[in-house]
This record gives structure tokens, C-alpha cells and sequence, in this order.
């Protein structure tokens, strides 16, 4: 189960913790997306254990930064862990996946070139 935190409120210029942007839910995925810009987005995401996102691409490299957890992040078809404090490139065209080894909370970052 896919679910959406999008919120309205405006948080430029606040100090946070990306971390608390989104809650864990029992069995699902939530997204919070911080920044949607045509030059790209940053989305918060946390992953209730043994949740994840099935095999895709993208057209751009994508950072994803462990904020809480651990995660399994599948890169052309090379598992790797990945834990709280730990970051990875997933880069553009590449098939990836990923998974909750341990429930997780991720930072997506999306530049688009």
C-alpha cells in the first residue's frame, strides 16, 4: 500500500528533521514530497518492514539518504545495505528496487539534468 503526506505548508526557511516529515504506517509506503520544481524534487519516504518499491528506472540519478532504518537497494541487479546515516547514487537508466530490511525512513533527491 502506497500512501501520500503531502502537505501544504510551507517550510522554507524552518529548520527540521527530515526524519520527523513522515510517520510510519502499518504495511505501507508514505511519501511526502518537500520540493517539486521542474529541475527536480526531494521526497521523504518511510517503509513499514518488508515494503518496498518493485524493479524501475529512472532518466535521471537519484540520491537516496537513509534517515532512519535500513534498507536493501537493488542497482543492476547488485543488492547492497544500506543504513541510517548512509547514502547511495542510484544512477539514471540503471534498473533498481528497494526494500525494508528493517522499517526506514529515506530522503529522495532528484536532479534533473
Amino acid at each position: 500500500m502506497f500512501k501520500s503526506a503531502n502537505s501544504k505548508e510551507d517550510l522554507r526557511g524552518k529548520a527540521l528533521k527530515a526524519k520527523d516529515l513522515v510517520g510510519y504506517d502499518k504495511g505501507a509506503v508514505v511519501s511526502r514530497t518537500i520540493i517539486d520544481k521542474k529541475t527536480g524534487t526531494v521526497t521523504i519516504f518511510s517503509f513499514d518492514k518488508g515494503q518496498g518499491l518493485s524493479e524501475h528506472t529512472a532518466p535521471f540519478d537519484a540520491m537516496v539518504q537513509i534517515l532512519d532504518g535500513e534498507a536493501e537497494i537493488t542497482i543492476s541487479g547488485k543488492p547492497r545495505r544500506v543504513k541510517a546515516g548512509e547514502f547511495i547514487i542510484m544512477p539514471a537508466h540503471k534498473p533498481h528496487a528497494l526494500k525494508a530490511v528493517k522499517r526506514y525512513k529515506m530522503a529522495l533527491i532528484m536532479i534533473k539534468a
